[in-house]
C-alpha cells in the first residue's frame, strides 16, 4: 500500500503537505490529474501553468517527491469531436459529435477527468485529499482509503490559505483574476469569459471554432459563444455596459438603435 496525495494545486490540497508533515504521516507519491485543451495547449491559463511548475520545484526541493502529472486518454478537443454512439435510443444527437458538454451527464468529466484520476491510485492505496475541517458537507467523500490530513490536523480553509502564503504556494486564482480550472469551461462566469476574450484571443478564437461545430449550445439556455462574443463586442463599442443589468434582448436591433440615437 502506498500513501498518495491527490493534488489539485488549490490551497487545501497544497496545505495537506503541511498537515502531513506536522503529523508525521507517510507520503510516497503526489499525483495531479491533468486536462489538456489540445495536444499542445493545456486547459489551465498561463499564470496557472507557471504556478504549477514553480510549485513542483518547491515540493521537490522540500519533500523530495516529483509530482506526477497524469492524463486521460483524450484532450478536450478530441473528446469534443468524438461521435456519440448509436444505442438504439432515439436521440437527435445520436451519430453526431459530442460538442459542448451538457449540464447533465457532462462527458468532459467522464472522459477526461475521471480516467486521469483513476490512474492516480490503486484500490488498496491510501489517498490523501484536501478537505478542510470547516467543510463538513464534503466529509461524505472520506472513507477508509480516502482521508483528509486537514480534518485530522484541525485545519480550516483560512489556515490552509495562511500556510500556503507562508510557504510561497498560494495559487494565483486567490490573488489575481486568473481562472482556476479549464479556460473553456461552460460553467465559468461571464466575467471570466470576458477576461478570456480580452487577454487570450487565440483561446477565444478556438472556442469560437468549436462553437461553430457543436450540435449543443454552450449554455443550456440556448446561447452560444458567438452570442457572448457579440455581447462583448458591443461592450467594447460602448453600446452596452458590463456593469449594468444585462438582458439578451438588449442585443436586438431595435434596442441598439435606441441606444445609438
Amino acid at each position: 500500500m502506498e500513501h498518495i496525495l491527490s493534488l489539485s494545486y488549490g490551497k487545501d490540497s497544497l496545505a495537506c503537505l503541511g498537515a502531513i508533515e506536522l503529523m508525521g504521516w507517510p507520503l510516497d507519491r503526489i499525483v495531479h490529474a491533468e486536462v489538456w485543451a489540445t495536444d499542445t495547449i493545456p486547459a489551465d491559463l498561463p499564470p496557472m501553468v507557471e504556478f504549477k511548475a514553480r510549485a513542483d520545484e518547491i515540493i521537490k526541493a522540500r519533500w523530495g517527491i516529483t509530482v506526477e502529472h497524469v492524463r486521460g486518454p483524450y484532450t478536450f478537443e478530441q473528446g469534443f469531436y468524438l461521435l456519440r454512439g448509436r444505442t438504439g435510443i432515439k436521440s437527435k444527437f445520436a451519430g453526431r459529435i459530442y460538442g459542448w458538454p451538457m449540464q447533465r451527464g457532462q462527458w468532459c468529466l467522464q472522459q477526461l477527468k475521471l480516467p486521469a484520476i483513476a490512474k492516480c491510485a490503486r484500490k488498496n492505496d491510501n489517498q490523501y485529499i484536501g478537505i478542510a475541517k470547516d467543510e463538513p458537507k464534503r466529509f461524505k467523500a472520506l472513507s477508509e482509503t480516502k482521508c483528509s490530513p486537514l480534518v485530522e490536523a484541525g485545519w480550516t480553509e483560512a489556515m490552509c490559505r495562511e500556510w500556503c502564503e507562508k510557504n510561497d504556494l498560494l495559487s494565483p486564482i486567490y490573488t489575481t483574476s486568473a481562472r482556476g480550472g479549464c479556460w473553456f469551461c461552460h460553467n465559468q462566469s461571464v466575467d471570466q469569459l470576458r477576461l478570456l476574450r480580452r487577454n487570450y484571443q487565440e483561446y477565444w478564437a478556438l472556442m469560437l471554432k468549436w462553437d461553430k461545430d457543436s450540435p449543443v449550445t454552450f449554455h443550456p439556455d440556448g446561447h452560444t459563444v458567438h452570442d457572448f462574443d457579440r455581447r462583448f463586442a458591443l461592450e467594447d463599442e460602448g453600446l452596452i455596459y458590463p456593469d449594468e443589468y444585462f438582458r439578451w434582448e438588449m442585443l436586438e436591433s431595435e434596442m441598439l438603435n435606441y441606444r445609438l440615437f
